[in-house]
């Protein structure tokens, strides 16, 4: 135990984890604290790693809880675990740091992951590609299309559309997981086999919403413009760009209440109470179906 701020060293695996103020709490509207939000992601770290595998994270940190500020966390911060994986990367051209050298953390085990609940990491957002461990940065391994409502349009026509993009992408051979996204909407991912490069991905996927946005001009849009949104929903093709990120499935949102971004079955975008998922409902799905992403 620490005295001057009540933190401890835990045994994580086998890897030294230093805690603290496990009472804090991270939603106030429903008194979530830390300690449950380390005890989240502990439970789902079997399927979140395979998510985060090789992948460089951004974090959105919450010290004070979804009541108090947050911030981007790119960069891995002073006073890390020395075991904790980490890799210099330049930042891609068009992206907010562009030309910057960015020294990522990667999660790449259980202790990894408690060690970033513990820093009040509530969202974990990733890129398409992935980084070996010869530090080769691959081609991408997934396309993903997020679909953004525009008020009145809500997650159910978010569900009518996914159905439109993922037999399109059926066409092109690709399978679809449906996320919903613990926000408004809902993303797509399709799995690639790394042979198209990140800016031929991106171009793919900007072609496939246009494409899709012109013959379905009630339904969808895909100029970014939110002026266009307005009861449509938007195939926001551009988290594919080398220099975006994500939110990671089965990663918490940090709204007023806790969401996840969660894996669903197309049977369950059928479901006329189609809602987004607390983390409750995650874990008791996981428990009873198990991951949509098996076998993708």
């Amino acid at each position: 135990m620490n005295p001057s701020d009540g933190s401890q060293l835990v045994d994580v695996d086998g890897r030294q984890v230093r805690i603290g103020h496990l009472d804090k709490v991270m939603y106030p509207s429903v008194g979530v604290t830390k300690a449950e939000v380390i005890d989240y992601y502990s439970r789902v770290a079997g399927v979140l790693l395979p998510q985060l595998r090789d992948r460089p994270v951004t974090r959105i940190r919450f010290p004070q809880g979804v009541a108090g500020q947050k911030f981007f966390e790119k960069n891995i911060p002073a006073g890390a675990p020395g075991w904790l994986r980490r890799q210099v990367l330049r930042a891609a051209p068009g992206s907010d740091d562009e030309g910057k050298e960015l020294t990522f953390p990667f999660l790449e085990d259980l202790a990894a992951i408690v060690w970033s609940a513990n820093q009040g990491a509530l969202e974990l957002h990733t890129p398409q590609w992935r980084v070996g461990l010869d530090e080769e940065v691959r081609n991408p391994d997934r396309l993903v299309i997020d679909l953004d409502p525009g008020l009145p349009a809500a997650l159910a026509q978010c569900a009518a559309v996914a159905h439109v993009v993922a037999d399109r992408l059926r066409a092109d051979g690709l399978t679809t997981v449906p996320v919903t996204s613990g926000g408004k909407g809902l993303q797509l991912y399709a799995a690639l086999d790394g042979r198209r490069t990140v800016m031929e991905v991106h171009q793919y996927a900007h072609d496939l919403a246009y494409e899709l946005a012109a013959a379905h001009p009630k339904l969808i849009v895909a100029n970014m413009s939110k002026a266009l949104r307005g009861g449509k929903v938007l195939l926001d093709w551009s988290q594919n760009h080398p220099g975006k990120t994500t939110i990671t499935p089965y990663s918490l949102r940090g709204n007023e209440r806790p969401t996840v971004a969660a894996p669903r079955t197309w049977d369950e975008l059928a479901d006329e109470g189609l809602a987004q998922l607390t983390p409750d409902d995650v874990l008791d799905r996981l428990e009873r179906d198990g991951d949509p992403f098996d076998g993708r």
